[in-house]
């Protein structure tokens, strides 16, 4: 199965070097380009990729608002990964409240951007645990945490809160398997049962998810 990619951001080289990486690859197509939000919106709907690369900073609309409106309209037929070239900061934590399914630094290794994209086209989330929760402590610590969802939290089990916990602290399912004493199948199935209760989308927004409903407290 082809995984379908657009690339998004307002610098034509940048959009050309990450589709010549990613078009050479004998399961990645690039269907789309675009330069700004408004753009990127018209593609997610024209072309129906199974991933976005999404810039943050963009004329017309920013990243961090197509990434909602695409999300939105669109829901789980397309997954979202952030762009940038800077420290991770608070427009980064937004957009994965907003759906983004991680984020990548421009920088990156040609091979670090296949395995991302293959890895979210998957349904996973692109986590890079050190990085993502230093990210989502550093203004996860600025909030009280939020009753509402706090309140939803009541719909796990025990051992459903132990895993989100586990995620949150940036585990993999392996790791959790063996912290757990419990299969990396049985793992996999409480995520998805997680996903199913509380209405996310992937374990990007488990983790932000976590933090915010005070289960995890930063530093913890």
């Amino acid at each position: 199965m082809t995984i379908r990619v657009a690339v998004v951001d307002d610098q034509a080289l940048v959009r050309g070097a990450f589709a010549m990486v990613l078009n050479h690859q004998p399961d990645i197509e690039v269907v789309a380009e675009a330069g700004t939000g408004v753009e990127a919106i018209h593609v997610a709907r024209r072309d129906r990729p199974d991933v976005v690369l999404m810039d943050i900073r963009m004329p017309e609309m920013d990243g961090l608002e197509a990434t909602a409106r695409i999300v939105a309209e669109l829901g789980d037929a397309v997954r979202v990964l952030i762009l940038t070239t800077f420290e991770p900061d608070e427009y980064v934590y937004r957009a994965l409240r907003a759906g983004a399914s991680g984020f990548l630094l421009k920088d990156l290794p040609p091979e670090q951007l296949v395995v991302a994209v293959r890895t979210v086209a998957d349904g996973g989330a692109l986590l890079a645990a050190s990085i993502t929760r230093r990210l989502i402590e550093r203004f996860a610590a600025q909030r009280s945490p939020d009753t509402a969802l706090a309140g939803r939290l009541e719909s796990l089990t025990a051992r459903e809160r132990d895993v989100v916990t586990a995620v949150a602290r940036g585990r993999s399912n392996a790791e959790i398997a063996r912290e757990l004493y419990i299969g990396a199948a049985t793992v996999k199935s409480h995520v998805s049962s997680v996903l199913t209760k509380l209405g996310l989308r992937d374990r990007a927004q488990v983790v932000v998810f976590a933090y915010e409903a005070g289960l995890v407290e930063p530093g913890a």
